[in-house]
């Protein structure tokens, strides 16, 4: 039955036909990963922080490195060695970058024209063939991410095709998280620290002063196809009653927490003094919309060449806390910081719901630890679910 302590979702994620391998069979994965045609995109250590980008070699992953996190705080430092830590390939929780940067670029060419003649001029389309990507140490909260844009870039009605084509061709090994960070909250948002549906193969790293190894399972095709080629062995009652404990604990050390009526308590308060509280710190830097995950606001731009011969649509990220992105005939509809802060988060928590059929947030935090001024998204919302219990008389 398990460790009654660990929840059964957890137990469930890390049981079902799970295999172990050893630490250098992991570079053996880079291996058939690249053999196969495609770019492994990993963790990386540039500029004090840990950031994605391509990955040849296991050496290149921040080894040992732990991150500290809290409101407008982020720093690395070296996990001391003690029971291996080390030398943990994952240890550490998240960076400012999301896959999304993958799949939905900052900056995207749309198409271009060029001048042929007098009068006539021909429409060339960007790049058929989407990058093929493998994406290495994909955390559940961003798992939860990339099932949230796959909703939005297709709805059925509306699809992005460039998207799509980088989404299919796009394969994901998916890391269960051993340890939260201080401005986590995924546990509360029901999308980790244990891997969901999605990924090709889910590992769980296990690490000690004796031995390195990972839990490996299999979540599609192509995943069971990759795990064949590392001779894995199966995983004892022992492995698996370890890591289901590890992420069990790091699902209760989150350090932050989403009241979970958090859309219906912003949608009934539309008009709450907080918007104008948090207005007075926010500085509409747009560093919560440029770190998440999620969110999807783009705009084009048009450029010429100087004689005319050439012009090009761009399309780039934007976001919903620049005045001009509400702008229509008349100047921008969203004057105001607290009217553009009210609309990230109250569409993010609530109309997202009606949307997509899910919340836009996963709770991985990035919009606390890289705001400037620390703003938190879970006290907002605390603090005017608060608001409404002292204003009914409840105790």
């Amino acid at each position: 039955m398990g460790d009654p302590a660990v929840p059964s979702g957890i137990r469930a994620g890390i049981a079902t036909n799970t295999w172990v391998i050893e630490r250098d069979r992991l570079e053996d994965l880079l291996t058939v990963l690249s053999a196969s045609g495609v770019q492994v995109i990993g963790p990386r250590l540039e500029a004090g922080a840990i950031v994605y980008g391509p990955v040849e070699e296991l050496d290149e992953l921040p080894i040992g490195y732990l991150d500290e996190q809290e409101g407008g705080q982020y720093q690395l430092r070296k996990a001391p060695p003690v029971d291996g830590a080390d030398q943990a390939l994952f240890r550490y929780t998240l960076g400012p970058h999301s896959w999304k940067r993958y799949l939905f670029p900052p900056r995207q060419l749309l198409w271009r024209a060029q001048r042929t003649g007098a009068g006539a001029f021909r429409i060339e389309p960007p790049a058929a063939e989407a990058p093929r990507y493998a994406f290495l140490g994909v955390r559940a909260c961003e798992l939860a991410a990339i099932r949230i844009q796959d909703r939005v870039f297709d709805n059925g009605e509306h699809t992005d095709s460039s998207y799509l084509a980088r989404r299919s061709a796009a394969m994901i090994v998916a890391v269960n998280c051993t340890r939260a960070g201080a401005t986590c909250f995924c546990a509360s948002m029901g999308s980790g620290p244990v891997v969901g549906e999605g990924a090709d193969l889910m590992l769980t790293e296990l690490v000690d002063q004796h031995s390195h190894r990972f839990l490996v399972r299999a979540g599609s095709e192509r995943g069971r196809e990759i795990l064949e080629q590392l001779s894995p062995a199966p995983a004892d009652a022992a492995d698996l009653g370890t890591a289901q404990r590890l992420v069990a604990e790091a699902a209760a050390s989150m350090g932050r927490q989403m009241p979970a009526d958090a859309g219906q308590v912003l949608a009934r308060n539309p008009e709450h003094p907080r918007w104008l509280d948090v207005a007075e710190r926010c500085l509409s830097c747009a560093n919560c919309t440029l770190v998440c995950p999620t969110c999807f606001c783009s705009t084009v731009e048009d450029h010429t060449s100087l004689d005319g011969s050439m012009a090009e649509r761009r399309r780039r990220w934007d976001s919903c806390f620049s005045m001009d992105f509400s702008y229509i005939h008349g100047g921008a509809v969203r004057r105001e910081t607290a009217s553009r802060y009210r609309q990230w988060i109250t569409h993010k928590l609530a109309y997202w719901q009606d949307q997509f059929g899910t919340s836009g947030c996963t709770g991985c935090g990035r919009c606390i630890t890289w705001c400037p001024v620390g703003i938190d998204i879970t006290e907002e919302v605390a603090a005017i679910k608060a608001s409404e219990v002292t204003q009914s008389g409840e105790p």
